[in-house]
């Protein structure tokens, strides 16, 4: 378990909320005034940017550079202004598969400090990270203890998705605003969920270092089979999703959400678009599978994509 700080003081700096999408809009909520603006890395969790504009604060997005993900500096600074109250970090990236470095996040802490700002880290995907890569929580940099919030989730934690039971950790003065939206929002989670929950995050660190090994595995077999298909995958350090490049299959005319609608038709596969994780100009070559499955349905689907690939004259 990701172990932040032994001086936490658990009844103003912890609070429980029904899954991790709540904690995203009571923090929305608690943080933001209208004509606040908000820093974001694209692609972006489709939730963060309609609650943000329906707040009436303004979305400042910056694009990863595919296929590395590379992180832009010289457009990220330039995206700070005097107006920016948040920047929202997802590490691991979801839908990216990114795991941002310790100089990446460095960088990305230097920033906030120097504009007064505050970090939203949404660290759902935190045991769920791959062989070299490693997760580190931006609360922990220097200058970061009083800036950020870290948002969790038990149903990724344990692999448990009906179980919505997350939780944000922030200093005090961050957490009063983000508690009374909370209050009207989703007033309690079930006491039961919270108990098993709690108990969960007793275990002891082996079982959270160990989380990775079944998905690393699963993304293996996933990203073995492509690659006999001669499919090209983008780097995946994290999360439960490979992004793959589809532009040697699509269409004239045809984006990736006409492509994903097509193969669910004639190949009975479902992938996501990853246009829906941008606010515009998104690329459109790009789609995300996801490989929390087991072996059989992996092996399935490379099957099915198998015989629609050989059809196509790949």
């Amino acid at each position: 378990m990701t172990r932040i700080r032994d001086d936490w003081h658990w009844q103003t700096e912890v609070l429980v909320t029904s899954g991790a999408t709540e904690a995203l809009l009571d923090c929305f909520l608690g943080l933001l005034e209208p004509g606040d603006e908000v820093v974001l890395l694209e692609p972006v969790y489709d939730t963060y940017v309609p609650v943000i504009r329906r707040i009436g604060a303004v979305p400042r997005s910056v694009r990863l550079v595919p296929p590395t993900w590379s992180l832009p500096r010289d457009e990220l600074a330039a995206a700070f202004s005097p107006r920016t109250k948040l920047l929202v970090l997802n590490s691991p990236m979801n839908p990216a598969g990114k795991v941002f470095t310790l100089d990446e996040l460095s960088f990305i802490a230097q920033l906030v400090e120097r504009h007064d700002a505050f970090a939203m880290c949404d660290e759902v995907y935190e045991h769920l990270v791959f062989g070299s890569a490693r997760h580190i929580p931006l609360m922990t940099l220097p200058g970061m203890r009083q800036r950020v919030l870290r948002i969790a989730s038990a149903g990724k934690t344990f692999s448990l998705t009906g179980w919505k039971v997350g939780y944000i950790t922030a200093p005090a003065a961050m957490m009063r605003p983000i508690t009374k939206a909370h209050q009207f929002v989703t007033f309690t989670t079930a006491p039961n969920l919270q108990h098993a929950v709690a108990l969960g995050l007793g275990f002891d660190d082996v079982y959270f270092q160990g989380l990775g090994s079944a998905l690393a595995r699963s993304r293996d077999r996933l990203l073995s089979g492509l690659g006999a298909l001669d499919v090209p995958v983008l780097p995946c350090d994290g999360t439960y999703f490979l992004v793959l490049d589809v532009s040697r299959w699509l269409r004239p005319g045809e984006d990736d959400v006409a492509f994903c609608k097509r193969l669910v038709v004639d190949a009975g596969l479902v992938l996501i678009p990853m246009s829906a994780f941008y606010e515009s100009a998104p690329p459109r070559h790009l789609v995300r599978a996801c490989f929390c499955k087991e072996d059989a349905t992996i092996d399935a689907a490379l099957q099915r994509l198998q015989t629609w690939l050989a059809k196509q004259g790949r």
